[in-house]
């Protein structure tokens, strides 16, 4: 393991340590290579179209839309190859949030977020890129 130190303003240290106690942090070093993995882990998913990665769609919408339901079911059965698993919450009498894990390269996994967080009624999606590590890289 290698060691370095670092020098930022007061201010900036304090917000990071309030982010530390917010988020549970133990340590410093922890939250900083925590926030390395995930700016490297968005960098590689950027700038390779072709990398595996999982995607996890999260949105929001009011399950009174028009339709809106039967058109995101059917939006992933149309990528029943891509779309792993999805989890449907009743979040109030009349907003819904669901979380879609899709599966394949950047582009494929970004092109079916797209179509499904484009639906006319969906508020609030957001896409989380999590890289997969190569299977030769993988330690056993």
């Amino acid at each position: 393991m290698q060691r370095f130190t670092i020098s930022i303003d007061d201010e900036l240290a304090n917000q990071f340590d309030a982010y530390l106690e917010t988020n549970g942090y133990n340590n410093r070093s922890e939250a900083f290579r925590d926030l390395i993995r995930n700016l490297l882990a968005g960098i590689e998913v950027q700038n390779n179209p072709n990398a595996q990665c999982i995607g996890v769609l999260s949105y929001a919408y009011n399950h009174h839309e028009r339709q809106l339901a039967m058109r995101m079911t059917q939006h992933q059965h149309a990528h029943t190859d891509a779309v792993v698993s999805s989890i449907h919450v009743h979040a109030t009498p009349e907003e819904c949030i669901e979380s879609v894990i899709i599966r394949g390269t950047a582009t494929e996994v970004q092109a079916i977020s797209q179509s499904l967080a484009v639906e006319s009624g969906i508020r609030h999606g957001f896409l989380n890129l999590i890289p997969l590590p190569e299977p030769d890289t993988l330690k056993r």
